[in-house]
């Protein structure tokens, strides 16, 4: 038996809507498609405004573009993530400033953001590793005592939550991905929430070219016009459809792959003298997105997904860290710089999680986890 690390889930009318949005005649942004989407989304997790757009970095772009970021703000963000989160802000001369993590979660830890604050500050990006929020009323505390903005990339949590609320809905912009690596994908497909009341006019701006064809379209004006800054930030209704298919099966996918959490949970925790996986605080739900673990030493991490290999499982090394990466370093960073996220990060191993694994290969998965883990600690 082989096991991808990742293999899409096809909810079951993709093509039905699909078919319907290409014979529609209506493939651009913001079409039926997308309006379903949005409407779904906001009955379900109780979201502002959402704002549908071609990815995840896209949506981060867009939402830096609405903070106003510019040459020599100064951002604070983990090194612990994705390119995309840092790209989005030095794509407009912006200078990340990389915080530390916690080890029981990977994301940022929100006690040492306060001592990166200067006056050159402008935001805090924090990241939902694994789908796992962050800290968020933390973070927004610090943010609204020295007047920062607070962008959340939440592309790994849609559908967790923390004290209750839905991740996206706390901070003043949140961004989702609906890549094909996520729990519910477009392919390609993202989604900004502006939470800001007075930016959501200039959002729509935005997203359409720097335009005010909205108005038009609501028959507020019988003409638009070049209103302001902006960029294509519109998701296909093409795509939207496919996303559609997906969501409307959120807690059908979501106590699959719990089945899934569940027992690597339980396989994993018969090793915790050497290696150790995310905790969970009372105050977070997650969404299932994925599983990690730190070994205790790097041999050991590279030898577990070597053993793997052999058995056609594929895990997988987690994030490599932004700070010491050769782009990073041009920032003046060295890998003693971030200590505990380099330390980390060379023994995290991810491990293969996709909704059909709940369903078939999740025995045989953890069986032979089990008996490389054997080999490796006897």
């Amino acid at each position: 038996m082989r096991i991808p690390f990742n293999k899409v889930y096809i909810a079951g009318d993709e093509e039905k809507y699909l078919l319907d949005s290409l014979y529609s005649g209506r493939h651009c942004g913001n079409h039926s498609y997308c309006k379903k989407v949005i409407s779904l989304m906001k009955e379900k997790h109780s979201f502002n405004e959402i704002f549908l757009v071609p990815s995840g970095t896209a949506a981060l772009e867009m939402g830096a573009l609405l903070a106003g970021i510019k040459p020599g703000d100064e951002v604070i963000l983990p090194s612990y993530t994705f390119s995309s989160t840092v790209n989005s802000i030095v794509i407009f001369g912006a200078i990340p400033v990389f915080c530390e993590v916690e080890k029981e979660t990977m994301n940022i830890d929100a006690s040492k953001i306060e001592e990166l604050i200067t006056p050159k500050t402008k935001m805090i990006l924090p990241i939902d590793y694994a789908g796992i929020s962050c800290e968020i009323d933390k973070i927004m505390e610090i943010a609204e005592k020295y007047e920062l903005i607070v962008m959340q990339d939440c592309a790994q949590s849609y559908g967790s939550y923390y004290k209750g609320k839905a991740c996206g809905t706390q901070a003043h912009i949140a961004t989702f991905s609906f890549h094909e690596t996520k729990n519910f994908n477009a392919g390609e497909g993202g989604a900004l929430m502006v939470n800001k009341k007075e930016w959501r006019e200039r959002a729509y701006f935005l997203q359409e070219k720097g335009t005010d064809r909205r108005l038009v379209l609501k028959g507020v004006k019988n003409k638009y016009s070049w209103v302001d800054i902006g960029s294509s930030y519109l998701l296909s209704d093409i795509l939207a459809a496919i996303l559609l298919a997906q969501l409307e099966k959120e807690d059908e996918v979501k106590e699959i792959r719990s089945k899934i959490t569940k027992a690597y949970l339980e396989l994993f925790s018969d090793y915790n003298n050497n290696i150790s996986f995310f905790q969970l605080s009372k105050n977070v739900e997650i969404n299932h997105h994925a599983f990690w673990v730190v070994f205790d030493t790097k041999e050991n991490s590279e030898q577990f997904m070597t053993l793997l290999r052999e058995k056609n499982i594929a895990a997988y090394i987690g994030y490599l860290p932004l700070h010491s990466s050769k782009k990073g370093m041009t920032f003046g960073y060295q890998p003693e710089d971030l200590p505990i996220t380099e330390h980390l990060a060379s023994k995290i191993v991810r491990m293969p999680f996709y909704t059909d694994l709940g369903k078939e290969g999740l025995d045989y998965c953890i069986k032979s986890m089990k008996e490389v883990l054997n080999k490796i600690y006897n």
